[in-house]
Formats: C-alpha cells, sequence, structure tokens
C-alpha cells in the first residue's frame, strides 16, 4: 500500500509544495485564536459575577455574556461554512458590543453603570476584548475570503 503526501510532484495544484495544507491551516488557527478569545471575555465576565459580585441586571447581563461567549466558541470551532459565517459576524458583534458596553461604563454613559479603570479586570478586559476583536476582525474576513482560482 502506498501512501502519496504530495509535494512538488502533486498533480493538484492546490497541495502542490505543501502549500494547501497552509492555505487550509490558517483559517484553523484563527478559529482557534478567535475561540479562545471568546473563552477569555466570557471568563472575565464569570469571574466577576462570582469572585467580584455583580447584582440585579449587572448580574444578568454578565452571565448571559458568560454563557454566550461559551457558545460562540463552541460555535467557532464547531461549524462549517454557512453557519461558519454567520457564527463569526455574531462573535465579532459580541466582541465589539462587549467592548463598547465597558467604554461606555468608564465614561458613566451606560444606564448609570459606572466603572472605573482600577476596578477589578478592568484593564484586563480592555487588552483582552480589544485583542479578540483584531482576532475576530483576521478571522471574519479570511471566512468570507472567497477561494482563489488557481
Amino acid at each position: 500500500m502506498a501512501t502519496h503526501f504530495g509535494g512538488a510532484r502533486s498533480p493538484e495544484p492546490a497541495t502542490a509544495g505543501g502549500l494547501g495544507l497552509r492555505r487550509r491551516r490558517a483559517p484553523i488557527v484563527w478559529r482557534a485564536l478567535s475561540a479562545l478569545a471568546l473563552l477569555g471575555m466570557a471568563w472575565i465576565h464569570l469571574h466577576y459575577v462570582v469572585f467580584v459580585g455583580a447584582g440585579g441586571l449587572l448580574e444578568i447581563l454578565f452571565l448571559l455574556n458568560a454563557a454566550g461567549g461559551l457558545v460562540l466558541a463552541i460555535a467557532m470551532l464547531a461549524t462549517r461554512r454557512g453557519l461558519l459565517r454567520l457564527s463569526t459576524v455574531l462573535s465579532l458583534l459580541m466582541m465589539v458590543g462587549t467592548l463598547l458596553a465597558l467604554v461606555l461604563a468608564l465614561n458613566d454613559m451606560l444606564f448609570g453603570i459606572q466603572e472605573q479603570l482600577s476596578g477589578d479586570l478592568v484593564v484586563t478586559a480592555l487588552v483582552e476584548e480589544s485583542i479578540g476583536t483584531v482576532v475576530l476582525l483576521v478571522t471574519t474576513a479570511q471566512v468570507f475570503r472567497k477561494p482563489r482560482l488557481a
């Protein structure tokens, strides 16, 4: 039984020289990074509710954010094709919305909720959600990019 790995003499142009594997691997890496960013966002919100304590509407919103981040992280890794496009767009919107809500809370413009930079995990959340937004932008662009014809 002979095994063919593709290479310089591969009849398939997408895998000639091993380039096809690299082209297929890059979106998977970005999807994994996106899932990690979503899990980081979810962990921050869950940590805040459990260890710092939030009450009322803020607690409900933080728990929904944590659950949504977990669901979207799973969707980022488990979905294919059309559903992948939907999950990347929803993930990007959630990450941007969460970052925007934190910035508005820092400026006392979010339903009377006020946060300070010295607050627990505020700087961590700003950094994580900013990086997550960039990662999700790249992932979304790759998912919507049309394949090149050889």
